[in-house]
C-alpha cells in the first residue's frame, strides 16, 4: 500500500516493538545506499522485532527494502532535509546508514544532480566542504558533517553493524586453498600500506604481488581498482587487501566484501583476499564462501599478520574461529561500486 509519505507494508511490525513493560519502542531510522548491506541490516531489525523507517536512496538502493521495513521513502541523497523531516514525522530517534553511495558520480558527474538536487539543509551543511574556499570533500568530512546534522535534530545515529554484529567476520582463513608463502607475505605487506590509505581517507582497497603494490583505491571504488589490476598484472596470481581505516567510525564507510568482490576478483586473475577482522562487512556470507572455494579464491581475516589460524579452512557453513575482537537483490544503474 502507498501512502502520500511513502510505503507501507508491514504495519504488523509495530505490534513487536515493544519494552516489556508494553511501551511502544520508537522506530529506527535506515538511510540506505548499494547494495545488500542495508537489506540484511533491515532484515536483522525485524527480526529483533524494531519497527524500520527507511530512506531508500534512488538509483542505490534495493526495492527489497519495500517488503521488509515497515515503510519505505525514496528520495536522492541531497534531501538531507527532507530526511529529517520524514524521519521526525515518524517518530524515529536513532539513524543508521548502510550502503554504498557512489561519490564519483554524485559529486562529479552533472547530470546525476537532477536526481539527487541538494536541499537547503543539504547546501548549509555540506556548502562549506564543497563550495568554500578551503574544500574538503573527503568522505570522513563530508559524513561526519550529515551525522552532526541529525544530532542537531535530537537523532543520534549509530552503526549499522550494531544492529547486525553478525555480519562482522573474525579472525581465519574463510575459504578457498590455503595461501602460499608469497600471498602470506603479500598480505602483510599490502596490509601496511592500505592501513597508510585509509589514514590519508585515500580509500580502503590496495592490490599487491611480489612485494609490489599494483593498484591503490581512491575515489572509483574497488570494483575499477580490480580491473585496473587485471589490465596490469595479467598473469593473475595477486592478492586484494581491504582494511579499516586506523581510526574507522563504524558509523559509515565500513570495509565490504560480498559476491561482486570475489567475482571480479576471480575475472582479474586474482588469488586471495585479505580483510581485516572484526572491522570488516561479511555480506551474503554463505553465498560469498562458497563462490570463493568453487573459484579458488582464498579470504583471509587477518589482524595484521597471519598465524596459525589460517592453516585450517571451515567450510561455509561454519562458523571462522574467534579472536576475541569485535557486511544481488539489488536494483542499480550504470554505476560500479567501491565496497561490495
Amino acid at each position: 500500500m502507498i501512502d502520500r509519505n511513502g510505503y507501507w507494508p508491514k504495519r504488523g511490525h509495530a505490534i513487536m516493538a515493544q519494552h516489556q513493560s508494553g511501551e511502544q519502542l520508537p522506530p529506527i531510522g535506515l538511510v540506505a545506499g548499494w547494495g545488500s548491506f542495508p537489506v540484511q541490516v533491515a532484515q536483522s531489525l525485524i527480526r529483533e522485532g524494531r519497527r524500520v523507517c527507511c530512506i531508500a536512496i534512488r538509483g542505490h538502493a534495493s526495492t527489497d527494502l519495500e517488503s521488509i521495513c515497515d515503510h519505505v521513502t525514496w528520495s536522492g541523497v541531497g534531501k538531507l532535509g527532507g530526511h529529517i523531516r520524514y524521519f521526525r514525522r515518524n517518530g524515529v530517534e536513532q539513524v543508521t546508514m548502510a550502503g554504498k553511495l557512489f561519490k564519483a558520480d554524485i559529486l562529479y558527474q552533472g547530470s546525476v544532480w537532477l536526481r539527487h538536487f541538494p536541499d537547503l539543509t543539504c547546501i548549509r551543511t555540506l556548502g562549506p566542504a564543497l563550495l568554500g574556499r578551503q574544500r574538503d570533500a573527503r568522505d570522513d568530512s563530508l559524513l561526519i558533517a550529515v551525522t552532526d546534522a541529525y544530532g542537531r535534530a535530537g537523532m543520534e545515529v549509530l552503526a549499522a553493524t550494531d544492529f547486525a554484529p553478525e555480519l562482522l567476520v573474525e579472525a581465519g582463513r574463510l575459504a578457498g586453498p590455503k595461501p602460499k608463502q608469497q600471498q602470506t607475505s603479500d598480505a602483510e605487506a599490502g596490509w601496511q600500506v592500505a592501513k597508510q590509505m585509509g589514514g590519508m581517507d585515500i580509500g580502503q582497497t590496495i592490490t599487491i604481488k611480489d612485494g609490489t603494490v599494483i593498484a591503490v583505491e581512491a575515489i572509483e571504488g574497488t570494483d575499477a581498482c580490480i580491473e585496473r589490476t587485471g589490465e596490469l598484472c595479467r598473469r593473475g596470481g595477486w592478492t586484494l587487501v581491504k582494511v579499516s581505516k586506523p581510526q574507522q567510525d563504524m558509523r559509515f564507510d565500513v570495509p565490504t566484501i560480498g559476491p561482486q568482490t570475489v567475482q571480479k576478483v576471480a575475472q582479474a586473475k586474482g588469488k586471495a583476499i585479505a580483510i581485516e577482522a572484526g572491522k570488516t562487512i561479511l555480506v551474503e556470507r554463505e553465498t560469498t564462501l562458497k563462490l570463493a572455494t568453487e573459484l579458488g579464491i582464498s579470504i583471509i581475516a587477518m589482524n595484521g599478520s597471519m598465524d596459525d589460524s589460517t592453516n585450517t579452512a571451515p567450510t561455509h557453513q561454519t562458523t571462522p574461529i574467534a579472536t576475541g575482537e569485535v557486511s544481488p537483490h539489488t536494483t542499480r544503474d550504470h554505476l560500479s561500486e567501491r565496497a561490495a
